[in-house]
Parts: C-alpha cells; structure tokens; sequence
C-alpha cells in the first residue's frame, strides 16, 4: 500500500470532508415533471413514442449529426456502435449484411481494437462482448484523453487495426481532431464516447459529431439525466434504421 504522507508530493493535501460527486442531479417542479406526467398520462411509458421522437429529433440538432437512436444507457450505444463498425469493417466486402449474433463468438472475433485507457469499463467492455481484444492506448497530460502520439504508435505497431474507441473523460475533449487525422490516415474508423461531454465543443463542433459514430449518456450522473437511458450518434440513415431494428429484438 502507498504511504501518501510520506510522499512529499501530497504535502498540505488532506482528504475532503464531504464526497465529492462527479454531478448530481438538480430537479425542478418545473417542464420537467409536466413531461414525466405527459408520458404517464398518454400510456406512452416505452420505448416508443412522441418522446422519444422529440428526444432524438433534440439530440441530433444539437449535437450536430443526421440521426441519433435513443437507448436504455450509453453502453447499449458502444456496442451498437461496435457491431455496426465490425460488420462494416470485417463483414460486408460481399455486399451481403450479415446478421447480428452469428454465433461463433461475436463480429470483433480475432480483432484488435485500440481505445483509451482512463476510463470506466462501460467504454470497453461491449469490444469483449463482440470476441475482440481491447489495446490500451495511453494518456496525455493536458485533458487526460488519449495520446495522438502513444495512438501513432500504436498502429506503427499492429497495422492492422481498424478500429479506434475514444473517451471525452469527465466532459473535456480530447484531441479529437488529431486522431481523427491519425485514423483517417490507417482506414481505421473511430467511435467517440461522449457520455460525459454532451454540449462540449473542439471548436464550433460538438463532441460526438466528429467520429463515424458517437454516444452520449442520460445515466443519473451526467449533465442531463432521465435516470438511465443512452443515445447513438451517426450520420447514416440505413446504420440508424439497423441499430433500432437490433435494439427493438430485431422486429
């Protein structure tokens, strides 16, 4: 165990006296509940419905992108996002799409995939779900996001990865427009998850818009919050059409 008052770099710091909670939620008798009660009242208490049209018309205007597909929680938006971007990478070179739950251990089965090392597990584990193997790339100092240059030397080490997952840690971007370089210049697709940086801007570009597809998340400790529930972020009607067919059973 580390001894932390023996590390001179922890003088004059003590713990705070009362937790300190990554967002709590600020409710208001306000639009708020007459929303909640709407729902309640029109039966439409689902995941169908005017409000989860409106929701996801909201998200993809603001944000910045043609579509988005609300969910139960952000991490149902990675591993759609996963899915989509295996099937695309590794099965539609014979124009056939093929079918979700292909039953020999999932679309990423052999595949590497690189994402960011600081985060919480949600990010990475639907690239497990999918049989794939997640390389850890590491941060950089300056937003604690992943390191375009540790990125760099990643693909100069296994070449052939096509997929990068990248996390705007606690709501600050990272350098997105740098890896976004970095995988464009490796064919190599890349996923932003944007959980905590719903409204964060590189620029006139909000966070989410700038990879093949981006998720935000309302989860009780994000910056707007429906308790649960998750968005995925794309810019192709037929991926979108496909991630609400898999995500209603396939209906």
């Amino acid at each position: 165990m580390h001894n932390f008052k023996a590390d001179k770099r922890f003088e004059g710091i003590s713990p705070l006296e009362k937790k300190a909670l990554l967002a709590s939620p600020t409710m208001h008798e306000g639009k708020e509940l007459i929303y909640v009660k709407s729902a309640y009242a029109s039966g439409w208490v689902t995941t169908v419905g005017e409000n989860i049209d409106t929701i996801e018309s909201l998200a993809a205007e603001c944000i910045g992108v043609d579509h988005a597909v609300a969910l139960t929680c952000g991490t149902a938006a990675i591993h759609l996002a996963v899915k989509l971007a295996a099937e695309k990478l590794y099965h539609s070179s014979t124009g056939i799409s093929t079918p979700t739950g292909r039953g020999y251990g999932g679309s990423l089965l052999g595949k590497r995939v690189f994402c960011s090392d600081l985060t919480f597990d949600a990010t990475v584990n639907p690239i497990v779900y999918e049989g794939g193997e997640p390389v850890f790339i590491d941060s950089e100092y300056e937003t604690w996001n992943m390191d375009p240059a540790a990125l760099e030397k990643a693909f100069a080490l296994y070449p052939d990865v096509r997929l990068v997952v990248l996390v705007h840690l606690y709501g600050t971007p990272a350098k997105v427009e740098d890896i976004k370089r970095i995988c464009a210049r490796h064919n190599a697709l890349l996923i932003e998850d944007a959980a905590e940086s719903l409204g964060a801007a590189v620029g006139p570009r909000q966070t989410g818009s700038f990879g093949d597809y981006g998720i935000i998340s309302f989860n009780g400790n994000k910056l707007i919050t429906g308790s649960s529930g998750g968005m995925l972020l794309l810019n192709d009607e037929s991926s979108a059409d496909k991630a609400r067919k898999w995500s209603t059973q396939s209906r």
